[in-house]
Formats: structure tokens, sequence, C-alpha cells
């Protein structure tokens, strides 16, 4: 509900309508940056690549650094396409409600309508790199929740 609150601040402010959080599937197009693997920077994250519980490396991958606490955005290198910050750190609120994926093929589908929780993307400081993976998605957490592992991140309109 804050993310929403500032949304429309920020479009009145501008005198516009052109910012929103994005959908999951936007997300999840933005984080892999064309990439094909569990994330943007391969089979395995690396502490020095995000910020995880590095007590937790993905399957088969080194264990890191717990920094136990969130860092200033752009600590580390963005993906290719420039993004900072796309595993790890915090979660990331998407406008989606929670819901089953469509049975059949889809290009840049939007998630139900209405629900009881949205999806949150990314992974945070506090959870292993399973939760960081370019697919992985929280579910259920209803829009007035408030937690110091969740974020946001905006998307414009052009």
């Amino acid at each position: 509900n804050d993310c929403q609150e500032f949304i429309q601040k920020l479009n009145q402010k501008e005198g516009t309508n052109k910012y929103r959080l994005p959908t999951e599937a936007e997300w999840e197009y933005a984080c892999r940056a064309a990439t094909t693997t569990p994330f943007n920077t391969g089979n395995c994250l690396s502490t020095t690549d995000a910020n995880y519980d590095g007590n937790y490396p993905y399957t088969g991958c080194s264990k890191g650094q717990d920094r136990q606490k969130t860092i200033f955005v752009a600590s580390f290198s963005p993906n290719a396409w420039g993004l900072y910050d796309m595993h790890g750190n915090v979660f990331e609120w998407c406008s989606d409600w929670n819901g089953d994926y469509p049975s059949s093929a889809v290009m840049d589908p939007d998630g139900p309508s209405i629900g009881t929780g949205r999806i949150l993307r990314g992974g945070s400081w506090f959870n292993h790199a399973q939760a960081c993976r370019c697919a992985s998605r929280l579910g259920i957490v209803p829009p007035g929740y408030e937690n110091q592992s969740f974020g946001f991140r905006l998307v414009r309109d052009f």
C-alpha cells in the first residue's frame, strides 16, 4: 500500500500516470536480461554479486558472506541490461496478485486481477540463494504487510 501511495504521489507530481510497479512477467524478464540460467550471473550467485545469506548458497555453489542487513543500492555490478540489485538485498513488490501460472504458453501475461496477496520477487539479504533465482516467487503477501526485507522498483511506461 505504501508503494502504491508513493507511485500515486510521484505520478501526481509529474502530471502523468506512467509510473507503476512491474508485473511479475516484466520483473522476471528484466532480471534475466536475456539469460536462461537460474541467475543473471549464471548457474551460481556469489555474495560478490548480490546480498543474500551466503551461508546457504545455491546447490553446487560456494558459500559466501552473510551481511545480515540491507546495503546501498548499486553496491554490485548491474546485469547485462544495466539494472542493479535484481538478486537479493530486498524482495521487490510486483503489481500481480498471487495465482497459478497459465497452463498454456503466453507472452507477457498479466496475473490475476484480484486476490489476497501480491507477488514479491528477487529474494533478500535474509534469504538463501534459492530465493534469489530469477524464477523464484514469494506470494500471498497482503499489500499492507511491511517487512525490513521488502522494497520496490518502479517501471515507467513510454
